[in-house]
């Protein structure tokens, strides 16, 4: 189906729909992105911890000693810095 023949019924839809369904889907479209980005932030986390921690080929499916350790502690630091970043938010928004 054509996309902008599409529109027209969508935008009709929307006008249709209740008070309640319209803070169900409000809230539904936020729980949606609030998923895309912790998803987000995961695979940023990922790509950056691999990068840095992992310097073998993976043929074993294990890391070696290095690695592990490296990458239990990369992520540790990120969640702390995380949980810095969220209290002085918190901070912030209650002054």
């Amino acid at each position: 189906m054509d996309q902008s023949a599409l529109e027209p019924q969508m935008v009709e839809g929307l006008k249709n729909l209740s008070a309640k369904d319209k803070q169900d889907l409000n809230n539904f479209i936020q729980a949606e992105g609030q998923k895309a980005q912790i998803q987000s932030t995961i695979h940023g986390l990922t790509d950056t911890c691999f990068k840095k921690c992992i310097t073998s080929k993976i043929s074993g499916g294990k890391l070696d000693r290095y690695e592990e350790p490296c990458m239990q502690s990369c992520v540790d630091r990120f969640m702390d810095a995380n949980m810095v970043v969220i209290k002085h938010l918190e901070q912030l928004r209650s002054q």
